[in-house]
């Protein structure tokens, strides 16, 4: 491969009346990497070869089908062939379309949650291990330079010994019945349990939370004690979610994921306190980190401030004051994916700065960590326990 040319990716799933399609697309372009070559963009045929078009595809790799996109790859050779696949379908997709591209050879982006199960979890990282391909999954949360300077601050001991970790994700949009009358696309699959999973708000931004706090602290919970509710009458799955957490140790964690706050928008929060000190981001305000030592006064990190870690400066781009936010996150997430692709086509390792993104591993920690929460909610014990982890790659 030449370090010149653009990385060539598919996309599975993201056309007419998607949301996060379009997040990718823009993100993947913004460094340059990437290169939009085929597609197969909806369930329906005849929409995804319009969204195609719209999206300027050749006919010949514009696709009615995830099948047909692949086999149309193998057909072509090896040096036209694609990169890697994007998938931003409906979760009920993930497995089996993640699946495939990872037994026939290509790199694999995915969003989250991975899958709906555990055993579908097991089976994609043992064949990402087989082919030894790159797999990335998009807790572009984790791309924010503040964020990747608060998990520096963690590891480096600024913080001390751990003591409580909380993540909140609060959202509105669901406060009302926005998926009667069938006009909202999102809520009428996101409510579904045969696309969506075992489980709604949890699986839909718990697990952007989940993924959080483990790729911040590196800690992973050893007992959850779960609470699941369904607001919305008549709907399936639950709108509100608040856990709490036990680690190795003796921290202690709280998860508050709410899609029925009336009002809130996109409220991501993180705090982590430990016997040094304490660190507080929130996603509406993402170019700041403030961090309250225990001896000291409180200071506001800014985002390409030169005293940041080399891994925060590294996930910036334009100077300080200047606001850089959702879009820039996922762009940094495929960044990583992008150096990892180009090393091993080189021969070689990636740095972690350079491959500085969640991996399929990561993907499946939260699947577990999905099933825990629903095996606790539906028990009348106080605490369920988890198996450990592997702990996030990041």
């Amino acid at each position: 491969m030449s370090s010149e040319r653009k990385l060539r990716y598919a996309m599975v799933g993201g056309g007419h009346g998607a949301f996060i399609g379009a997040v990718h697309r823009k993100a993947m372009a913004l460094d340059g990497q990437f290169e939009l070559v085929a597609g197969a963009l909806s369930s329906s045929p005849e929409r995804a070869r319009a969204s195609g078009a719209e999206l300027g595809l050749r006919a010949d790799r514009n696709h009615g089908s995830w099948q047909d996109l692949l086999a149309d790859e193998l057909r072509r050779s090896p040096g036209d062939r694609i990169d890697l696949v994007s998938i931003v379908t409906p979760n009920h997709v993930h497995h089996p379309v993640a699946l495939a591209f990872v037994q026939a050879g290509f790199h694999v982006v995915c969003d989250k949650p991975l899958v709906h199960t555990s055993a579908q979890a097991d089976e994609l990282v043992a064949a990402v291990r087989q082919a030894g391909t790159v797999f990335g999954v998009t807790y572009n949360y984790t791309g924010y330079p503040m964020v990747r300077e608060a998990r520096h601050l963690v590891q480096s001991g600024a913080l001390g010994t751990l003591r409580k970790v909380t993540v909140e994700y609060n959202q509105g949009w669901l406060a009302t019945a926005v998926e009667q009358g069938g006009g909202n696309k999102q809520a009428d699959w996101r409510l579904d349990p045969a696309r969506s999973g075992a489980v709604g708000t949890m699986g839909d931004i718990g697990s952007h939370a989940e993924n959080l706090a483990a790729t911040v602290t590196g800690l992973r919970p050893e007992a959850l004690c779960a609470d699941l509710t369904t607001f919305g009458a008549g709907r399936q799955l639950d709108d509100d979610a608040q856990l709490l957490l036990r680690y190795a140790g003796g921290a202690r964690g709280v998860i508050v994921a709410s899609q029925v706050a009336a009002g809130l928008e996109n409220d991501v929060r993180l705090q982590v306190s430990g016997t040094l000190g304490t660190l507080v981001w929130r996603q509406e305000d993402p170019n700041h980190l403030v961090h309250s030592p225990v001896d000291g006064p409180r200071r506001i990190l800014t985002r390409g401030s030169p005293w940041l870690s080399e891994s925060a400066l590294r996930a910036g781009r334009i100077p300080a004051g200047h606001p850089e936010a959702f879009i820039e996150a996922f762009a940094n997430v495929y960044l990583g994916v992008a150096a990892d692709i180009r090393a091993r086509a080189a021969g070689r390792t990636a740095t972690a700065l350079e491959a500085d993104y969640p991996r399929v591993e990561d993907g499946a920690e939260g699947v577990r960590f999905i099933e825990k929460v629903v095996e606790s909610a539906g028990s009348e014990r106080k605490w369920t326990a988890l198996a450990n982890g592997a702990g996030p790659k990041i």
